[in-house]
């Protein structure tokens, strides 16, 4: 069990979300949520379907724009920026939905997530050949770490298309981290995998905090998961947040025993203690 640690605040954290909301019609997918994360932390999200939980990632990665509120990432209001500007700053994800390029090799899809690293262009390649040459073996090297740490190595020149589920997810992890980001949201890392397919990846997303410093931000529904390597965890329920502690407080919030099993399962647990 990771040590209890105190939750960051707007001025320590890495990212700060304050006030956000977003409203599809008369759908409130996120309504006046705020969270800090703390540099180099671990926090999940978790919530029943529909929670909001993809739809706050989605605002925090530049896909969905809030309709109030502010995000501040490293200090700097990143409220409204476009996907490819919240990349720039050193913010990754992945999808509930695989979204690999199937006939592209697993190096090559993971190569595609240095893209927001190289500087040059087109132009450039065929005008200072040398320079682009230098990046594309820099480049290439960072990848190949990438492969050996997620023990991809055998595979590394076949398509993505012929890999099982759990392999594909790998490389997904792999293309977000090789953006070499300060921030990694991970939206259902581990859904559809089996027990082993599970393990390896939290696995991977441990060391990647823990050995390499990324700050994570998972979305979850294995609770077993959730509170054996999160530092924190932030419930959210019809959109709004309902709780935010250490794994051990969630455990036992009534707020959150009534939002995953109901009132009576709630009123039983009292009746109980």
């Amino acid at each position: 069990m990771l040590e209890n640690r105190p939750v960051a605040t707007e001025g320590d954290a890495l990212l700060a979300v304050t006030g956000v909301s977003k409203h599809f019609g008369g759908v409130r997918a996120v309504e006046d949520v705020s969270l800090a994360v703390r540099r180099g932390a671990l926090t999940a999200i978790i919530g029943p379907n529909g929670a909001g939980k993809t739809s706050l990632l989605n605002i925090i990665s530049g896909f969905y724009q809030p309709d109030t509120g502010e995000i501040r990432f490293n200090g700097k209001d990143v409220t409204g920026m476009r996907p490819s500007g919240i990349a720039a700053l050193g913010i990754a994800r992945t999808f509930q939905n695989i979204a690999l390029f199937s006939g592209m090799t697993v190096l090559d899809n993971i190569m595609l997530g240095r893209h927001v690293r190289m500087r040059a262009g087109i132009l450039s390649s065929f005008v200072y050949w040398g320079l682009a040459q230098r990046e594309e073996v820099a480049h290439r090297a960072r990848v190949e770490e990438l492969i050996e740490f997620l023990e991809l190595e055998d595979l590394r020149k076949q398509p993505t298309s012929g890999l099982a589920y759990g392999l594909r997810k790998r490389v997904e992890l792999g293309r977000a981290m090789a953006l070499d980001p300060e921030l990694l949201l991970l939206d259902e890392p581990m859904g559809g995998m089996n027990q082993e397919e599970k393990e390896d990846m939290a696995r991977f997303i441990l060391e990647a905090n823990r050995e390499w410093g990324v700050t994570i931000i998972l979305i979850e529904h294995d609770m077993a998961v959730v509170m054996d390597i999160s530092e924190r965890v932030a419930v959210l329920d019809h959109g709004r947040k309902i709780a935010d502690g250490t794994p051990a407080d969630i455990q036992r919030h009534p707020e959150v025993i009534r939002a995953y099993l109901g009132d009576g399962a709630q009123r039983e647990k009292e009746a109980a203690a």
